[in-house]
Order: C-alpha cells, then sequence, then structure tokens
C-alpha cells in the first residue's frame, strides 16, 4: 500500500473518531458527561496523548536516520566513484575501458535518480553494467610496472568497496515502518480525537479545527513514511553528489 493511501487512511479514522465522538455526546444520558467522568476521560486521554507522542517521536526519528544513512551512503558512493577514476587515470591508456565502463554505470544511476515519473521506483541498481562487470575490467589489467601493480591493488579494493556499498544501499530499501507501531498510533490518535469530539459540540468551527488537526496528524505519518522511500516518492533523495561525480569523471 502507497504512503498517500495510508495516509489517507489514517486522517479516515483520525477525523472520523473526531465526528463519532461529536455524535456520542449527543446521544449519551447527561450522567456520562458529569465533571468526575470527565476529570478520568481526561486522565486516561492524558496517559494514551503521551504513548502517542513518544511513539510518534519515535517513528519521525527512525524514518530521518534511515532517510540520513542513505543520503551519506550516496555521497559516500560519489566520492568512491572520483577517486577510483582519479586512479585509474594514473594507470594509463590501458584503464580506459574501465573507466568509460564506471562513466556508464553513474550515468546510468543518475538518469534513474532524475527520473520524474514517480510512480515507479528509481532503482539504484544498473541494468547493463554492474559493479560487478568493472571489478571484472579492473581485474583484466596487465600490469608490466611497480607502479601499474600498485594502482591496480588500489583499483580493486574500492571496487570492491564501492560493491559492497551498493549492495548494502539495495538491501537497506527493503526497511520499512513496523505497521504493528503505526496501526497503535493510528488508534490512540482515534481515541484522543473521539475525546476532543465528547467535549464540545458540533459547529462549523470545532469541525473546521478537527479537521486541519487530522489533516496535520495524517501528513505527518505521510512525511514518515516517505522518508522510508528515498527514491521515490515525495520526499528523494538528491542524485546531486552523483550528477557531480559525473561531471568530474574521464577529467
Amino acid at each position: 500500500m502507497s504512503p498517500t493511501a495510508i495516509s489517507l487512511i489514517s486522517f479516515a479514522f483520525v477525523f472520523g473518531g473526531a465526528l463519532f465522538g461529536c455524535l456520542l455526546r449527543t446521544v449519551l444520558p447527561e450522567r456520562y458527561l458529569s465533571d468526575d467522568s470527565r476529570q478520568v476521560i481526561n486522565m486516561g486521554i492524558g496517559v494514551i496523548s503521551t504513548m502517542a507522542a513518544i511513539t510518534l517521536g519515535l517513528l519521525v526519528a527512525s524514518a530521518k536516520t534511515f532517510y540520513d544513512t542513505q543520503s551519506q551512503e550516496l555521497t559516500y558512493v560519489s566520492a568512491k566513484v572520483i577517486l577510483l577514476d582519479r586512479i585509474l587515470s594514473h594507470y594509463g591508456t590501458e584503464a580506459n575501458e574501465p573507466r568509460e565502463l564506471l562513466r556508464a554505470v553513474v550515468s546510468g544511476t543518475v538518469n534513474r535518480l532524475r527520473r520524474r515519473d514517480r510512480s515507479r521506483n528509481a532503482q539504484l541498481e544498473p541494468k547493463g553494467a554492474t559493479t560487478e562487470v568493472l571489478y571484472d575490467k579492473i581485474q583484466q589489467l596487465s600490469p608490466r610496472t611497480d607502479a601499474q601493480h600498485s594502482i591496480k591493488a588500489q583499483a580493486l579494493s574500492i571496487a570492491v568497496d564501492l560493491g559492497q556499498t551498493h549492495w548494502l544501499m539495495l538491501e537497506q530499501q527493503q526497511i520499512s515502518i513496523s505497521m504493528p507501531l503505526l496501526l497503535a498510533l493510528v488508534f490512540w490518535l482515534t481515541i484522543i480525537f473521539t475525546s476532543f469530539g465528547l467535549h464540545c459540540s458540533a459547529n462549523t468551527m470545532t469541525i473546521l479545527a478537527f479537521l486541519v488537526c487530522a489533516l496535520s496528524v495524517s501528513s505527518a505519518i505521510l512525511l514518515i513514511l516517505e522518508m522510508y522511500t528515498p527514491y521515490r516518492g515525495l520526499i528523494r533523495i538528491s542524485s546531486a553528489p552523483l550528477q557531480n561525480a559525473l561531471a568530474h569523471l574521464g577529467q
């Protein structure tokens, strides 16, 4: 299910809870809305509100950490790409083929990250050339001097590092938000908004206030979910580091 759909469902439950509270207020006998009852309700809602606030904070922190990690790894890969190209440039003309392959890999990845069709996932994994092929091309180099032997060893080490980071980033894309935690949060928020409806009569201003608050809560859930999909959707990781790396390749 898409983040937008989950956010809309959350909005429906939260806003619906507020309207249900307003409706419940009109049908409940007055003795159920006495001062003692309101005091008990307020204490219970205070506990639930604290749990909801803590849970929401944990979800935001977790999503932001995941997003920042992916962004940092992309910057790290971009720096390693430039370094690998510069090292191969010192090898000689024999290294032109792996350098061209490296540029093709980076160019393909940049095109995928810059793709405007947000309904499809921007894949990190290149289709035509992989890091394994790049490693093989470097391995096939036949050094004739000690300097070339050293350069080849360094280039292979960086290629292995790039491959490890590449697969790490792909595996991390499988990480998603904890659905039980999200369901618990939506349930608590629905209870909180239902209690809000119990404490006031339904009119234009209160319904409008409930609408704005429900939209705010659902948009927060949307942002959390979007940060768990950093290569598609509304909040996307910038491809600027890789574009900058691409501009330096082949120089």
